[in-house]
C-alpha cells in the first residue's frame, strides 16, 4: 500500500533573489553589454548568443527550454503513472530555480550528497530533503538540529550504515540538544557497491543501536543500484533487480522485527537515473496488504538527460525499454573553431575546464558557419581527446568546418558539467535567444 505524496515547497522570495543579482566579470561567458544588469533585467532582453561583438564569449554552456519542460512533464507524469514519488538529486544542477520547477511539477522533496549541499537547499528554504550518506561531522549534525529545532516544517532524513556511525550522530545530536529526532534510513549496500550494510546480521544490528537512540529515528531503508551496473545488459539489469529484490526483503524484515514504526509510512528509496524503472517495479510492489510505504526514487539527471551515457542507458533514453516519451537532452556546449592544421584535424575552444569527460567526451551536433543566421546539423565529426581548453575533433574528407566556425557539442553527465559553469543561459525553441538565466552554487 502506497502512503500519500505531498510536493515540497521551497522559499519563493529567496529563489526571487537569485534574480536581483548583478551580472559581471564573474560570469566569464557573458557578454560585456549585459554586465550591471540582474539577471531578471539581462534575461528580459532576449539576447542572442551569437549577436556579433555583443554576443557571449566561447565557449559557454546553455539548457534547451523546450527540452527541460519535456523531461519535467516526462519524468512527472512516468511516476504518477507508477506510483512512486520523486526526489531528485540536487547535486545535478545545484540550481534552486531547476529545483523550484522541479517540485512545481510534484516532486517530493530534493535529495542531497553533502553537508554543504543540504545548507545550499535550506538556504532556499527546501523543505523535504533526503540526505543521502551517512552524516557524521559533530559541526554539521549541531547545525542540522538547529535548522530542525527552528523550523518544524523542515523535513529530513539521511542513511546509517554502521552502529558507529549511530552512536557519532547520537552523540552530537545529545550535546547539540536536538529537540527532534533525526529520522535515518537503513541503507543497504551490496559487492562492488559503494556505502551501505552488506549482510542482514549487520543491518540488524544497525537498526536495533537506531532503536535505542534517543536522537534517531528508522524511517526506512534505502540505497543506490546504480554503481552496481554501467550498461543496459540482461546480466546488469538482473543485477538491479536483484538488489532491489533484497531492498524490500530487508524492509518486510524489519518491519517484522518491530524495528519501524507501523503508525507512520516506511520510506523506501533508491534509483538513479539509469535504472529507475527496474527500481520503481521493485519498491512499489510485494508489499504485504495494511503496510504503508512510501516508494520514493532519486533520479537527478533525467532533468537535461544527455547525448552520452544516459542516452544509452536510461530507460527513457535513445532505444526505451519502458512506454513513454523519450527525454531530450537539454544540455548544449558551444565553442570556436581556433585552429585548423591539417585536413584531418581541428581544434575548438572548449576543454576539461568546460564540459565533461568522465563518461565519454563531447559529440559533435551542430554547425554555425562565421556569420551564418543559424546552425546546422553536423554529422561524421568525432571529439579524440581533450586537453585543459582544447578539444581536438577528427574530421572527415569535405568537412566544413572553417577557423573561426561555431560547433554545438551535446554532452555526457551532466554532473560534471553543471559544476564547471555558475550561470547557464537558457534559450528558446530556435536555440539561440535567451530567455532566462540558471544560477548554480557549487
Amino acid at each position: 500500500m502506497s502512503a500519500p505524496v505531498t510536493a515540497g515547497t521551497l522559499d519563493r522570495a529567496a529563489l526571487r533573489r537569485i534574480h536581483e543579482e548583478r551580472l559581471d566579470w564573474r560570469f566569464r561567458a557573458v557578454p560585456a553589454a549585459l554586465h550591471g544588469l540582474s539577471l531578471a533585467e539581462a534575461a528580459a532582453r532576449g539576447v542572442r548568443l551569437f549577436d556579433g561583438a555583443a554576443g557571449f564569449l566561447g565557449p559557454f554552456v546553455v539548457l534547451d527550454e523546450p527540452a527541460l519542460e519535456h523531461n519535467l512533464r516526462t519524468m512527472a507524469d512516468w511516476c504518477a503513472r507508477h506510483g512512486v514519488a520523486l526526489a531528485p538529486h540536487g547535486k545535478t544542477t545545484m540550481a534552486p530555480q531547476l529545483f523550484a520547477r522541479q517540485l512545481d511539477h510534484g516532486a517530493w522533496g530534493i535529495t542531497a550528497a553533502t553537508a554543504g549541499q543540504l545548507r545550499v537547499y535550506r538556504a532556499f528554504g527546501v523543505s523535504r530533503i533526503v540526505l543521502a550518506n551517512q552524516l557524521v561531522d559533530p559541526a554539521a549534525l549541531h547545525w542540522l538540529a538547529g535548522e530542525l529545532d527552528r523550523d518544524p516544517g523542515f523535513e529530513f532524513c539521511c542513511w546509517v550504515d554502521s552502529v558507529r556511525g549511530a552512536e557519532l550522530m547520537t552523540r552530537a545530536l545529545t550535546a547539540a540538544g536536538a529537540g527532534r529526532p533525526v529520522d535515518v534510513v537503513l541503507e543497504l549496500g551490496a559487492e562492488g557497491g559503494r556505502t551501505g550494510v552488506r549482510d542482514r546480521a549487520t543491518a540488524l544490528s544497525v537498526a536495533t543501536a537506531v532503536r535505542d537512540s534517543p536522537a534517531l529515528r528508522l524511517a526506512g531503508t534505502g540505497g543506490y543500484e546504480g554503481a552496481l551496473a554501467h550498461d543496459a545488459g540482461d546480466a546488469a539489469l538482473a543485477r538491479v533487480t536483484s538488489y532491489v529484490d533484497e531492498l524490500r526483503a530487508l524492509t518486510l524484515a524489519l518491519a517484522e522485527r518491530g524495528l519501524l514504526d507501523p503508525a507512520r509510512p516506511i520510506l523506501v528509496t533508491a534509483g538513479g537515473s539509469a535504472f529507475f524503472d527496474r527500481v520503481a517495479e521493485g519498491i512499489t510492489s510485494g508489499w504485504p496488504a495494511g503496510l504503508a510505504v512510501l516508494p520514493v526514487l532519486r533520479s537527478g539527471a533525467y532533468l537535461t538527460h544527455d547525448d552520452g551515457f544516459y542516452r544509452t542507458v536510461s530507460p527513457l533514453g535513445e532505444r526505451p525499454r519502458v512506454a513513454g516519451t523519450p527525454f531530450r537532452p537539454a544540455l548544449l556546449a558551444w565553442a570556436q573553431v581556433t585552429s585548423r592544421p591539417s585536413a584531418e584535424l581541428a581544434l575548438l575552444t572548449l576543454g576539461k575546464r568546460d564540459a565533461s569527460f568522465d563518461e565519454g567526451l563531447p559529440v559533435p551536433r551542430l554547425h554555425r558557419p562565421q556569420g551564418a543566421a543559424g546552425a546546422v546539423p553536423l554529422a561524421g565529426h568525432t571529439v579524440t581527446a581533450l586537453n585543459d581548453q582544447h578539444a581536438f575533433v577528427a574530421l572527415p574528407p569535405g568537412s566544413p568546418l572553417e577557423v573561426g566556425d561555431w560547433v554545438g557539442l551535446g554532452l555526457s553527465h551532466p554532473c560534471t558539467v553543471f559544476d564547471k559553469w555558475p550561470l547557464l543561459p537558457v534559450v528558446g525553441a530556435d536555440g539561440e535567444t535567451v530567455v532566462d538565466l540558471v544560477r548554480t552554487y557549487f
